[in-house]
């Protein structure tokens, strides 16, 4: 996964940092025992996801053509087809 940029995007690093604030947030809150913090410490984490896939929709991430998982070969042969 190290060579093939996997997450290296400013919508990746986005997405992770709120949502690892928003993590912070609810364990401090769950250990003062205030369920309103932790869920608002729970909202912070889904706004995490939301601000990473508006932030990829606004092409700050990873293209799928470039991600070698979704390359698609045109000179792979099927499974069988030998001889």
């Amino acid at each position: 996964m190290a060579g093939s940029s996997h997450g290296h995007t400013p919508a990746a690093w986005t997405g992770v940092i709120i949502a690892f604030i928003g993590f912070c947030v609810a364990g401090t809150f769950m250990v003062a025992a205030q369920p309103a913090g932790f869920w608002a410490g729970m909202v912070i984490v889904l706004l995490g996801g939301v601000v990473g896939g508006i932030m990829r929709a606004m092409g700050l991430g990873q293209p799928k053509e470039q991600h070698p998982v979704h390359q698609v070969s045109a000179t792979r042969e099927p499974a069988g087809a030998e001889g």
